[in-house]
């Protein structure tokens, strides 16, 4: 949420998956009520400014890769550009607007790290699966690759560079639990297996 790396890579992913299949469905972390608005924008009778969208992920890079989104739909009619979270029951929600998408095109789903996780072992029992697990569960094909920045913070002028790890490197584990099992009531993963597929480590320049 309101990393300027993530929006910049996902525009990338986006590139690459439509170099490569023209067709293409993009799941947002923004409300469904503003799928008007957002069709609207595609169809030049708004602007991206007038997309409501979640302060806890709103930021320059989030509105600059939605115009852009806007204007690669303008190149590829088929690209779907959709609204996919709610006000409650926001895993369940986002995954039943997933799960209703064509399963015979790609789909590239930018969400907070959390919901990406495909299997969590919960210590209390009001604990909810999240979008990727809900998917899973029912039989969908779930890739899942959290970011994660290391150190929170740079330095005065320290640009990021990206580190893939892959799921089955020692340090994904750690990743894992100290980054992401630490932030919920859940027991920390002996194993990376069905939980993800892999991270993307954001580490500050030297």
């Amino acid at each position: 949420h309101q990393k300027p790396e993530s929006t910049q890579l996902f525009a990338l992913l986006v590139d690459a998956a439509l170099e490569r299949h023209q067709c293409l469905t993009v799941g947002l972390e923004i409300n469904r009520n503003q799928q008007p608005v957002i069709d609207a924008v595609t169809h030049g009778e708004a602007q991206v400014a007038e997309i409501k969208v979640p302060y806890a992920i709103d930021h320059p890079g989030m509105r600059k890769l939605i115009d852009y989104l806007v204007t690669l739909k303008s190149k590829f009619p088929c690209l779907r550009i959709e609204a996919i979270d709610a006000d409650q029951d926001r895993d369940v929600n986002m995954a039943n607007r997933l799960s209703e998408f064509p399963r015979d095109k790609p789909i590239l789903a930018l969400l907070g790290g959390l919901h990406t996780l495909k299997k969590v072992k919960w210590t209390v029992k009001s604990g909810e699966p999240f979008v990727a697990e809900i998917l899973a569960s029912h039989g969908y094909q779930v890739n899942s690759y959290p970011q994660n920045w290391q150190p929170e913070r740079c330095k005065n002028g320290q640009g990021r560079s990206s580190r893939y790890v892959n799921a089955d490197d020692p340090e994904a584990l750690q990743i894992l639990n100290e980054s992401f099992m630490s932030l919920i009531n859940a027991q920390r993963h002996r194993s990376t297996q069905d939980v993800v597929d892999g991270f993307l480590l954001w580490e500050c320049d030297l």
